[in-house]
């Protein structure tokens, strides 16, 4: 299994980024696919989450209403676009892949990060 995140980036405070996940070796359409994040000195924590039927999303209290999961399971996909950054969202961002649809996902992959950092 691979999870290919990219789009991280330098972007000042209010602005946007969208990070994209592609996913290869399984069965993506049958997969809930999330986002983690981990701060420099700090450990990693949920941020979004998204069924592998996209009749539900889940997020973190601090990112509701600014960023938002989405996927194309045509193109094995997942998508978090962040609007109204802010300094302490900078971090390695993760995407993940739960296989077994837990109703909180729970990760058995693990893709690399990419670095958000968000400037004042």
């Amino acid at each position: 299994v691979q999870l290919q995140a990219s789009g991280g980036g330098l972007v000042q405070a209010g602005g946007s980024l969208t990070l994209s996940c592609a996913a290869s070796g399984l069965i993506f359409g049958r997969t809930t696919m999330g986002w983690f994040r981990q701060a420099p000195g700090k450990e990693r924590k949920f941020v979004a989450a998204i069924s592998w039927d996209n009749t539900w999303r889940d997020y973190v209290a601090s990112v509701k209403g600014r960023f938002t999961i989405s996927r194309d399971n045509s193109k094995n996909t997942v998508y978090l676009q962040m609007n109204s950054l802010k300094p302490e969202d900078t971090a390695v961002y993760v995407c993940a892949a739960d296989s077994r649809r837990n109703p909180v996902i729970q990760p058995d992959y693990w893709g690399q990060g990419t670095q958000v950092t968000v400037s004042s």
